[in-house]
């Protein structure tokens, strides 16, 4: 069966290729009632986990912790594999617990689902989806945990990327020979990201993208969580893990319940606080709570600003809209009314927001894994990659830059993307410092949202090389007289992801090393 899986940061949503059709399953809930998503999230008693809706019905026990939106700490730059995520009284690595999720996911999609008639077998094809601004840890932990769980990962897209599929299959008449750029924006439950994409017959292009790993759905039920509190005398008062939990749910619930014809938004406090509750109930207007979010909206809009002056760049247009074929709105999160209407009075008639905005990136990617269908993607990365040297002779320490964030990621069946550096090695132990960042200043040097690896230790001294994990604890020196030969090779792989190879040509000792994967 191949599958398109957009891994949400509240929700992740399933849709099958299925003879040029591309539903999106639906699985049964606690209650045995169908519904069009999984739910991403862990819940914990004395060191037992469960997943998705049994997670769900467990958390109505009190001595069950329930864990949400556990892929927002893969959006940190500190991410490894290895960081662990507490859950409840448990302690848990973040590749293990995603890993145990998908495989939650995987028997889910297999006996829990309404999967097609004629998909049998356990064999689970899929092209699976990571933020647009995913740092190349995301990325990795993402493609390691679904192959853990028992998914053939046929490729990585970035997310809005995926969602241009489900543009150009819905709205193939708004594209013409001048007019073949989309803008996808594409708010989730916790991160937004944008992403201009250029189409041409069946061929899809990423240009470039931005966005926020920390704005997204999250945020608009924080919000309302917050005003209710300063309402009922509660904005200093800090409440228990639980009783927060349950007044955040309930805001979800009622920000997802609100439609353009919606006024007032009423939050059951006694239902989420208990004895806590001043009130049994408390009714807040919908125009004080879009006027608390607007902010957010903006602070998107801002965000996609990059993307936005690269239209301009490559149109050479006073007014790029002109040349836009559409701004397609997708995202769980873009479903609140207020999202559209600010986007219109920014954008005007170009917003075209999905039918189905929750499931555009799954129903994009069902696309993409259809090889009947004839598609072809060129994404791109979307953040530069180096590393910092020695310069000036010891003196100081310089970036050099290797891929920059446009580089584009080869297709499925293409040679890797290669840079090269050859060098005399000057000091007995090479100390790698890989970096990835959004941007870099006028003298090359990152700035802003930087992901520092783990350092990558190379034995240049021939004697060191039996040291292994010790190798960390020899002090580096400089090397009397002529070091070895050495030559770095960075390959991008189709999955977005940089190998590092480092080998000593003349004795033919090799190393390499995926960024991100860490120690």
């Amino acid at each position: 069966m191949r599958l398109g899986i957009d891994l949400g940061t509240t929700r992740t949503v399933v849709a099958c290729s299925d003879r040029g059709n591309y539903p999106v399953l639906s699985f049964n809930d606690e209650a045995g009632n169908p519904v069009d998503w999984y739910p991403s999230v862990v819940a914990e008693r004395r060191g037992e986990l469960r997943f998705g809706f049994d997670a769900l019905e467990a958390a109505q026990d009190p001595e069950w912790t329930l864990l949400r939106s556990f892929k927002r700490v893969l959006s940190s730059p500190r991410t490894t594999p290895d960081v662990e995520v507490t859950v409840g009284d448990s302690r848990i690595s973040v590749l293990e617990l995603l890993t145990r999720f998908l495989t939650s996911l995987r028997e889910a999609i297999l006996h829990r689902s309404n999967r097609p008639a004629g998909a049998q077998g356990d064999e689970l094809v899929a092209v699976v989806a990571t933020p647009a601004n995913a740092h190349g840890a995301q990325r990795f932990v993402t493609l390691d945990a679904f192959r853990r769980a028992g998914f053939e990962v046929g490729a990585i897209l970035n997310e809005p990327s995926a969602a241009g599929f489900e543009y150009s299959h819905r709205y193939r008449n708004t594209i013409t020979s001048k007019r073949e750029h989309i803008v996808v924006y594409d708010l989730g439950g916790g991160t937004f990201d944008a992403s201009l994409v250029h189409i041409s017959g069946r061929r899809h292009e990423a240009i470039t993208t931005s966005g926020s790993a920390k704005l997204g759905g999250d945020d608009f039920d924080e919000a309302l969580a917050r005003l209710v509190k300063e309402r009922v005398g509660l904005a200093d008062e800090k409440l228990p893990r639980r009783a927060w939990a349950r007044l955040l749910e309930q805001c979800r619930e009622a920000k997802e319940r609100l439609n353009p014809s919606s006024r007032r938004i009423l939050i059951d406090l006694e239902a989420s606080l208990g004895n806590r509750a001043p009130t049994p109930e408390v009714t807040i207007a919908v125009a004080d709570y879009y006027e608390r979010c607007t902010p957010l909206v903006q602070r998107t809009i801002k965000a996609m600003a990059p993307v936005m002056e690269v239209l301009a760049a490559r149109t050479q247009s006073e007014d790029a809209l002109s040349e836009l074929a559409g701004i397609y709105v997708v995202g769980g999160a873009s479903s609140l009314p207020l999202v559209g209407r600010v986007l219109r009075e920014e954008y005007g008639r170009r917003v075209h927001r999905s039918p189905y905005p929750s499931a555009a990136v799954a129903m994009g990617l069902a696309i993409a894994v259809d090889e009947e269908a004839g598609f072809q993607i060129e994404d791109r990365l979307s953040r530069h990659f180096g590393v910092f040297r020695e310069g000036e002779g010891g003196r100081a320490v310089v970036f050099d830059p290797i891929f920059s964030r446009d580089e584009r990621v080869p297709g499925k069946g293409e040679a890797p993307v290669v840079h090269r550096r050859v060098y005399r090695a000057a000091h007995n132990v090479g100390r790698y410092r890989f970096v990835e960042c959004a941007e870099l200043d006028r003298n090359g040097v990152p700035h802003g949202d930087i992901a520092a690896f783990d350092d990558v230790l190379f034995p240049f001294d021939r004697g060191l090389r039996g040291l292994g994990p010790r190798l960390s604890e020899v002090p580096v020196q400089r090397i009397v007289g002529q070091g070895p030969l050495i030559q770095e090779e960075y390959a991008i792989t189709p999955h977005g992801l940089v190998r590092v190879t480092i080998t000593d040509l003349e004795a033919g000792y090799q190393q390499a090393y995926d960024v991100g994967a860490g120690a």
